[in-house]
Order: C-alpha cells, then sequence, then structure tokens
C-alpha cells in the first residue's frame, strides 16, 4: 500500500485513494501536468479520473512502483433468439503518457465469438483471438484457451487501443446459454474465467487495466546530467530505466523507504521483510549482534543479506534451508530444478524478465545459482489441458537431439502445471528481426538463406530421423530463434504431436496460428506432416517479401500473405511485392528457386506439396550459387487450384495463438472490422 507522500501544501486525497507525488490533484502538485488526476466531487465520496488529454478512465490505485490501475469498459455484442442484435458496445482507453502495462490480457468471452483490439505503439498494430464451443460440457473453468475463453498478449510500448467484439453465427446455435459475445482488456492476474460468465458477464461493465508510468523520456544516464529536471531528489535514492518505453523511474535504495521523488523521501528503515534471502534490519552491525544467517553474512545500507559459500546452495538462513553443498550432475543430464531455484531466477518472475508470450505460457529469462542463462516457460493457465501440454512437450523433446533445435534442460514439479527450463537463444525471433520496426535488423540474403537451410534441416530431422515422426504444428517466424551468430533453433513444441511411423496421419483438434495454418488441415482435421510444409511455406513467403503473415493495416485483398503472395504470381506481379534489400541481394536463381520452392509449399491440397526433406534437397547449395544483380523473371506460374473455398474469418483474422475449433463464417465480421479501424480513440469511454 503507498503511503500518502504528497508535495508540501498539497493534498494528497481524493476520496478513498491516496495520490502520491509525482502525481497531484491540483496544479503546482504534480510534477507535471501529465501526472495530474482529475478529482470529481460532485460523486459521494469523490472519485479521481485521469486527468486532461487521457480517456476520463477512474483510477482505482497508484503505486510508487510505477503501476497504475484504471477502470476499463467491455465491449459486448447481444442477440435476441432470432438472431437479431440487441446491443453492441465497444472500449477504448487514451493514456497519452503512460504506456499499457504488457501484464493486462486481451480477453474475449463466448461460444460463437470472435474479437480484435487495435492499437499505436508507434505504429499500428491489430491483433485478436477466437472462442468457440457448442454445448456447456466442452467448457471447462479457469481454462481460457480458446474454448468459450480465450486470451492473447498485447504489445510493450502500446499506448491506445480500440477493441470490439463479434458473433460469427449471431450465437444462433448457442442463444440458449450464450448470447452474448464480450471482450475487454484486463490485468492477467485478476481474471480467472467461470462457465458463469457465458451468461452473467451483463453485470460486469467495467476491468482493470494496468498503466505503467515513469518520469522523463530519457534514460537514467541522461536525467543525471541535469539534477534540476532530475525527479529522484531524495537522498539515498536510485534511478532506474523504465522497460515499458524511454523514460526512468525512482526508488530508495536498499535499506530505505518510501517516496524518492520528494527531498525527504527515502528513510532508513526498521522493516523486516519475509523474503528467502533477504532481511532489511534497523541495524547494520546486526550481524555482530543477532546473526540469522548460517551462511555468510553481509551488510549493506540497513540490510542483511545471507549467502552460501561456492560449491554450496540455498538462503543461506539459519531459519530457513541453509546451505546444501551441490552435486555435480553433469551438463548433459536433464535435471529437476526446485521452484524457489526458479522463483529467485525471475526475480518471482518479474515483468522485467519476460521474453515472450504466447496462447499457452509465458517465457521468461532467468539466471540459475551456476550463473547460467535459461529461458522458463511458466504455464498461464491451470487446468488438465495444460497439464498434457507440458507432458507432450517434454515427451517430443525428449526424442529430440539437433543444433537447430532448442534444448530443454530440466523442469521444475513443484507446481499445478510443471516449469520448463531450456537453453537462452540470445537473438531474439527472426519474426523481431523481420517486423519489429522499433528494433528490426537487416539481415542480408546470405543470412536469410541461412535461416532457411538451418529451419527446414531441423524440420525435415523431426518429420524423418527420430524414432517417431514429430510433427511441430506451429511453424512460424516468432517460433523461429536467433543466437548471435543467427544460428537458427526452432522452439515451442507445445502443441507437436508424435505420430507412430506406420501413421500418415492423425485426426485432432485443429490447432494453430492462424496466417500460417494449413486450409486442408483447417478444414478436415487430418494432421500429416505436410501440414508443416505448408506453415514453412508461409515464412518463405515472409523472408522473401518482408512482410507479416497476417496484418490488418493492409488492404483487404493483402491480409493473407499466403493468398496475396500466390496470386501476385498468379498475376506475374510477384516482383512488387519483394523485398528490395534481397532483390538487391540475391541472385536470379537463388530468388528464383526459393519462390519456387515456397509456391510448392503453399498448394492448397497437401498431396501437391513437397515433403521436408524434399525441400531441404532443392534448396542444398543455394548459399553457395553466385550472386548477380536482380532483373525480371518469368517464374513459370501455373494456375492455383482450392480443395475448398477459404472462409473469410481464415483469411482475415488471426491471434497470436489461436486453437480453431471449427469451421467459420464471416457474419458481422465487416461490422467488427469497421470498428476495429475506426475505434473511438479521440473521445471518451
Amino acid at each position: 500500500e503507498v503511503a500518502s507522500q504528497t508535495k508540501p501544501g498539497c493534498s494528497g486525497r481524493c476520496g478513498s485513494l491516496e495520490i502520491p507525488y509525482p502525481f497531484g490533484i491540483s496544479e503546482g502538485c504534480s510534477l507535471d501536468d501529465s501526472f495530474l488526476i482529475t478529482c470529481n466531487t460532485t460523486f459521494s465520496p469523490p472519485r479521481p479520473f485521469l486527468g486532461p488529454g487521457n480517456t476520463p478512465a477512474p483510477v482505482l490505485t497508484i503505486s510508487l512502483d510505477g503501476e497504475l490501475r484504471v477502470s476499463s469498459s467491455v465491449a459486448r455484442q447481444c442477440y435476441d433468439a432470432s438472431g437479431m442484435l440487441v446491443e453492441e458496445t465497444t472500449s477504448s482507453l487514451i493514456s497519452e503518457k503512460f504506456p499499457i502495462s504488457t501484464r493486462n490480457r486481451f480477453t474475449a468471452v463466448g461460444c460463437d465469438t470472435f474479437a480484435a483490439i487495435a492499437g499505436t505503439r508507434g505504429q499500428n498494430f491489430t491483433t485478436g483471438c477466437l472462442s468457440l464451443c457448442d454445448q456447456m460440457e466442452s467448457v471447462t473453468n479457469g481454462s481460457c484457451a480458446g474454448i468459450s475463453c480465450c486470451q492473447t498478449m498485447i504489445p510493450i510500448k502500446m499506448q491506445n487501443f480500440g477493441a470490439a467484439v463479434g458473433g460469427l453465427n449471431n450465437h444462433s446455435t448457442v442463444n440458449s446459454f450464450n448470447p452474448c459475445s464480450f471482450a475487454f482488456l484486463i490485468e492477467e492476474e485478476f481474471y480467472n474465467f467461470s462457465i458463469v460468465d457465458l451468461i452473467d458477464m451483463q453485470s460486469k461493465q467495467d476491468m482493470p487495466v494496468v498503466l505503467d508510468w515513469s518520469v522523463g523520456n530519457i534514460t537514467c544516464q541522461e536525467a543525471q546530467k541535469d539534477l534540476t529536471t532530475y525527479a529522484c531528489e531524495a537522498a539515498n535514492s536510485e534511478c532506474l530505466d523504465s522497460n515499458n518505453g524511454l523514460a526512468y523511474h525512482c526508488r530508495c535504495k536498499t535499506g530505505f523507504q518510501g517516496n524518492a521523488y520528494l527531498v525527504d523521501g527515502c528513510q532508513g528503515t526498521f522493516l523486516h521483510m519475509n523474503c528467502d534471502w533477504l532481511h532489511l534490519l534497523p541495524d547494520i552491525e546486526e550481524c555482530k549482534a543477532s546473526n540469522p544467517c548460517s551462511g555468510k553474512c553481509n551488510n549493506f545500507l540497513g540490510a542483511i543479506f545471507c549467502s552460501c559459500p561456492e560449491g554450496f546452495e540455498g538462503d543461506g538462513m539459519v531459519n530457513g534451508t541453509g546451505c546444501r553443498r551441490i552435486i555435480n550432475q553433469g551438463d548433459q543430464r536433464r535435471l529437476i530444478i526446485p521452484l524457489k531455484g526458479l522463483k529467485k531466477a525471475t526475480n518471482n518472475y518479474h515483468e522485467s524478465k519476460v521474453l515472450g508470450q504466447g496462447g499457452y505460457g509465458t517465457v521468461y529469462k532467468g539466471i540459475l545459482p551456476d550463473n547460467k542463462v535459461v529461458a522458463i516457460k511458466k504455464s498461464k493457465v491451470c487446468d488438465q489441458s495444460q497439464i498434457e501440454q507440458f507432458i507432450n512437450e517434454v515427451l517430443v523433446l525428449s526424442q529430440i537431439n539437433h543444433r537447430n533445435v532448442v534444448k530443454l534442460l530440466g523442469c521444475c514439479l513443484e507446481t499445478e502445471v510443471p516449469l520448463l527450463v531450456y537453453e537462452f537463444i540470445t537473438n531474439g525471433t527472426l519474426a523481431d528481426h523481420l517486423h519489429d520496426k522499433l528494433s528490426a535488423s537487416s539481415l542480408p540474403w546470405e543470412m536469410h538463406l541461412k535461416v532457411v537451410a538451418e529451419t527446414i534441416g531441423a524440420l525435415a530431422y523431426l518429420h524423418s530421423a527420430t524414432s517417431m515422426s514429430i510433427i511441430h504444428r506451429d511453424v512460424k517466424t516468432s517460433n523461429i530463434l536467433l543466437d548471435n551468430s543467427y544460428t537458427t533453433k526452432v522452439s515451442d513444441f507445445g502443441a507437436s504431436r508424435l505420430v507412430p511411423l506406420d501413421q500418415t496421419q492423425l485426426t485432432t483438434l485443429v490447432q494453430g496460428t492462424l496466417g500460417y495454418l494449413d486450409p486442408e488441415y483447417f478444414h478436415s482435421g487430418q494432421l500429416t506432416e505436410k501440414s508443416d510444409v505448408y506453415s514453412f511455406g508461409v515464412v518463405l513467403a515472409e523472408l522473401l517479401t518482408g512482410k507479416q503473415a497476417l496484418a490488418f493495416d493492409r488492404p483487404e485483398k493483402e491480409r493473407n500473405l499466403a493468398i496475396y503472395f500466390i496470386s501476385s504470381m498468379k498475376k506475374e506481379r510477384l516482383v512488387e511485392i519483394l523485398d528490395d534489400g534481397i532483390m538487391n541481394e540475391g541472385s536470379i536463381q537463388q530468388m528464383n528457386k526459393t519462390v519456387e520452392v515456397a509456391k510448392r509449399c503453399l498448394k492448397v491440397i497437401g498431396e501437391e506439396r513437397p515433403s521436408m526433406k524434399e525441400v531441404a534437397m532443392e534448396l542444398e547449395g543455394l548459399r553457395a550459387v553466385e550472386k548477380h544483380s536482380w532483373i525480371k523473371v518469368d517464374l513459370g506460374i501455373e494456375e492455383t487450384k482450392h480443395l475448398l473455398p477459404l472462409p473469410s474469418s481464415f483469411i482475415e483474422f488471426g491471434s497470436n495463438s489461436c486453437n480453431v475449433t471449427a469451421t467459420t463464417t464471416t457474419s458481422g465480421f465487416d461490422s467488427l472490422r469497421d470498428q476495429i479501424f475506426s475505434p473511438p480513440l479521440h473521445g471518451g469511454r
């Protein structure tokens, strides 16, 4: 709880909420106008709202740790039994100064539901998810993985958003128990799906959303050059760069507490913290008095740190785990890792340690006691399907030993859904390098070929070189990791399936990422190795064009890259959409061959696609081809045949990780699209 610490002479309360500086409720009482909170006294008691320039959203809490919680509305669309629309609202939020925290999740609830959220983060973006079910019996409390409830993450540095929701079939088949679709942004820890929500969400008008606040628009290093504007005014304060945009935070140093933004804000603490490894005590000579450590005792500014000597592990506390000698079990053995060690490695799963998020979990960067840097995958939903997902991933990875497949180092079995520990890959994902305008690097054509060769080599290995064939089922650029030497590591085997060598296909619940999903698999539910081939074809198209697999900000005919790529080939206009950089670097033969392989991989009929091994053989040796300047080449395009007409929702609507359980129609999609692309970002709620 935040103490009421305001500028002298200023009021620090609005109703029941404490307003700490740098925020304030009147002129001259905040750091600047962006930190002004509007205290509306027409309510009883008075209620605080975000200040001028923002959506006037109610403020719920303000934390000196850099978090501000506000209330945000729920988007909804409801139908009567005849399928007539009876209610429709959207949701939006403008936050000019404070970015929306990645601790929030975009969530949709309903059994006939597609939802989308559009926003800005220096550039426009759109994402969403699909939620389906046909009967109450298929719904599981607590699960938000695509059946009656779905969630997707939001990107870092997002400032504003508009959200809308629609029914695929006007809820006509599920109206008796679910007449409405709902969508909202919400703090992840706050919401746990309940079956009751399918009917009773009408009573929930608002949801808590976390905003990240910080000061300035420069780094700590730059801010400290000008002490007249430097916000960390307290003695014994320190500065930390923001994790969500160019800005910084102030906090009291270890051993002190209070408000680091005020001159006398940081006071020596007499607080005893119940932590695994840290006790804050009033006397810096406490080690000499009543030593709480069984290992080494260290004093620092009123704080006592207990640690273990080299060769031992534990919290070092007399009343804790003490220090245990480490037994060397060898680097190659997969280990069972204690939960306490993983919490410490990730600073208790702190947001700053997040590497990425998907439909089934969050991946954190962690540092183990031996200083080994690892990636830790933590499930975000606790139900039986997540445990099965974990078992599946361990089972699959136990079959794999390949330099271009991410290594599983160990796991933790102390939680409801076990945690997985992987080798840490240092250079992000292929998607980052291709599409993130804020951090993208320009990969030369030669590096494109290296990534292609290593990825296809790993996938061919999965399909044919293991004791059981492994179908990845979610091949995409965000699951292709790169290290500092741009060595490829294929990752995320949670959706993968093991196929006995005497079988060629499996019938499964359709699962994957829209934009990459094999249309034949989507329609039939028949999973084969050729499903991975199609997804790899989309990856090739991304590499060749530099365009995302699915993007709402492109014209309608261009939104699905696979469709657009084949259509451009058919019209002999492919040159117009290829990336300028690779056209200038790649040779005619290399480009022609890569385009031809992509075309074959993207055949709608699976039997017409090559195998992964055939693709690997076709692409072999491309990196050695002599480079020539680009000229227009006749690519000899054949007529593209479609197995079935694809529904527009398949072509146009995607999510970061969306379980699709049925073929869908597009009733209401145009309305949703119009709402999303013209969200009320310049008005109120």
